[in-house]
């Protein structure tokens, strides 16, 4: 496994949103972390051994650079960690620990060490999986390229390539990484779970004290990640066979824990459902908040949830959502995949 890809699964496992960036600028960066809504530009760099000698050398080349430096070594030794840490350059031990420093994240945390990792078995286990699946279903015809999907996510393409291989070699997808039939659906739909938390209030779009620590992202609503309408009204938006009542609860997905504790301290937790008036659950994935829909006809002043995700929605009701979606073909652009 490369460093980056290396580096990006360690973030994995600590559920820290770590991404490729496309291109590399002159400063070397090659990821960068989304802390909070704070991107943070990181150079990775490969060492087999780091030794406080190799330590000391890391640090005055990170002097006065941009974003931070991290070290991924087969091994990094005591002094070496105590020198990088001080240094404020992170280091990646692959035999299990990573550490990391800067004005508004400390990590030094324990991980899976590369050579304990055993062969995937299943392609949807992770958060990696998940993203994989949801992406070849919201473009079911498209033949994806290894590296160019692991672009699209900020994977890392070894990562990537094993969860395609798995889910060829299940059926689930055929040589081109292309859709075969409606079985990567129900297999993430069984895997689709997000809690719910109960809102005493909704935000006003008008309110930008509260607007921008919530994040719900309405000026550029298709370009950046914010609040997404789900379940039964964005399923009506869409034209899915749902009766929706006046008052209905509003249920969005936000981008992450941060803007779902943010939401709770400024708008409230309600006593119970009867008394809420929204419900707010962390994406299972970052597209669910990323590839929003601005559709001319919703009643609603919300960005939309992909049909997808809408659909992942009503698939957790076995009853009544299973027969909306038996009857339900969304119009326009987007296939139906279940």
């Amino acid at each position: 496994m490369d460093a980056q890809g290396a580096l990006l699964d360690a973030f994995a496992q600590l559920g820290i949103d770590a991404r490729l960036l496309a291109s590399a600028p002159d400063s070397g960066s090659a990821l960068v972390l989304d802390l909070g809504g704070v991107r943070t530009p990181v150079q990775v760099k490969r060492r087999s051994l780091v030794t406080d000698e190799v330590a000391g050398r890391l640090l005055a080349e990170a002097a006065g650079g941009s974003g931070v430096l991290v070290v991924v070594g087969d091994r990094v030794t005591e002094t070496a960690r105590r020198l990088l840490v001080s240094g404020r350059v992170g280091y990646y031990d692959l035999r299990g620990r990573l550490a990391l420093r800067t004005d508004r994240v400390v990590i030094d945390a324990a991980v899976e060490p590369v050579r304990e990792r055993a062969a995937r078995t299943s392609a949807l286990s992770g958060k990696a999986g998940l993203e994989v699946a949801t992406a070849l279903l919201m473009d079911p015809e498209r033949e994806w390229r290894v590296r160019e999907l692991a672009r699209e996510l900020g994977r890392s393409v070894s990562t990537v390539s094993e969860i395609l291989a798995v889910l060829r070699r299940d059926g689930l997808v055929d040589a081109g990484n292309a859709i075969a039939d409606t079985g990567l659906f129900w297999q993430v739909a069984d895997r689709w779970r997000a809690s719910p938390t109960y809102l005493a209030r909704l935000p006003s779009p008008g309110d930008a004290s509260r607007m921008t620590p919530l994040r719900l992202g309405l000026d550029a609503v298709e370009h950046e990640a914010g609040w997404a309408l789900a379940d039964s009204v964005a399923a009506a938006a869409f034209g899915a066979p749902v009766a929706v009542r006046s008052g209905q609860l509003l249920d969005f997905y936000v981008p992450d824990q941060v803007v779902a504790r943010r939401a709770t301290t400024l708008l409230g937790t309600a006593g119970s459902i009867s008394d809420a008036r929204g419900a707010v659950r962390v994406a299972p994935v970052p597209a669910v908040c990323r590839r929003r829909v601005d559709l001319d006809t919703n009643p609603t002043e919300w960005p939309l949830a992909h049909p997808l995700f809408v659909a992942l929605d009503l698939a957790r009701d076995v009853g009544r959502g299973r027969d909306i979606l038996d009857a339900w073909t969304p119009e326009g652009r987007w296939a139906r995949v279940w």
